[in-house]
């Protein structure tokens, strides 16, 4: 069962929200803002088009599943439960608070969220053992674990890709969000990644890799789901560090902010086009 069919106006209306939430959350303590800003689109489009996920099945055993093996990327979870109903959005004022869960990693006290995560390379296994149990019991389950570039250079993210080929896990899919930064460095400055495609073709997969900002690409690959019969099913989408935001874009040093209230207010006037303001490396601080 697919969610209803969005526009890409109104998709592209939602997403523009999130960022908005996002940005809020990015004081009082900061959040992973950049990373966070990368798997918008991605996180957008999944709860809304293509899985199973709405606000009355989440425990359901026939919803399909989602983890967030990146977890630093939660505010972007959070925006988007917000905006498509799963969360009252004045919940997200609580970012950070004692008296919510609502922190820099998902919490399963939140409903909707399905496993703990923040340390990376550790989900893609627990997205197979849920896999696995929906094979066994023929159950009609998709299963998305969204995976950051940097974490691939976790081991366990390999073997789990060995795993799940071996396996047969058609309806399990890799979501890679390529936005080329680790931390605080370049991926390809690090640990270089590339070819990344031919990785996961030599490791058994069925790939395909799109612009993970494009609403038509996204669906166009999604639609095919599951790409080849008894493998796993890998979306390599490419992204940009800090989407949004030109000021902090593909920045190596936008990865976690803590801007002042002043500097949010800056940041929301230049998200949604108005440019009174001249940000610049100098007049945004990270703290």
């Amino acid at each position: 069962m697919h969610n209803k069919h969005y526009s890409n106006q109104q998709l592209e209306s939602i997403a523009l929200n999130v960022r908005e939430h996002i940005i809020k959350m990015s004081t009082g303590g900061g959040c992973f803002t950049g990373a966070s800003l990368s798997a918008v689109d991605l996180i957008v489009y999944l709860y809304a088009e293509f899985l199973n996920l709405h606000n009355d099945n989440l425990i359901d055993p026939d919803r399909d599943y989602l983890f967030l093996s990146k977890g630093h990327d939660v505010p972007a979870l959070y925006g988007t439960f917000a905006e498509l109903g799963l969360m009252e959005k004045e919940r997200l004022a609580n970012h950070l608070s004692i008296n919510d869960h609502l922190y820099w990693h998902p919490n399963t006290n939140i409903p909707g969220i399905e496993f703990h995560s923040g340390s990376l390379g550790h989900l893609p296994s627990v997205a197979i053992g849920v896999a696995m149990d929906i094979k066994i019991r023929a159950g009609k389950n998709k299963v998305i674990c969204i995976l950051g570039d940097g974490e691939l250079n976790e081991g366990s993210c390999w073997e789990a890709v060995l795993v799940a080929n071996a396996y047969k896990l058609d309806n399990l899919v890799f979501v890679i969000d390529r936005n080329n930064f680790q931390a605080n460095m370049p991926t390809e400055e690090l640990i270089p990644l590339e070819p990344l495609q031919d990785k996961f073709i030599a490791f058994g997969s069925a790939v395909t890799r799109i612009d993970g900002h494009n609403y038509n690409a996204l669906r166009a690959a999604f639609e095919n789901y599951p790409f080849k019969k008894d493998k796993l099913n890998v979306v390599i989408a490419d992204t940009v560090r800090g989407k949004g935001l030109p000021s902090i874009e593909r920045r190596a040093d936008r990865w976690f902010c803590n801007f002042s209230a002043d500097e949010v207010q800056q940041l929301l006037q230049e998200l949604h086009g108005e440019h009174s303001t001249q940000l610049t490396s100098e007049t945004l601080v990270v703290r």
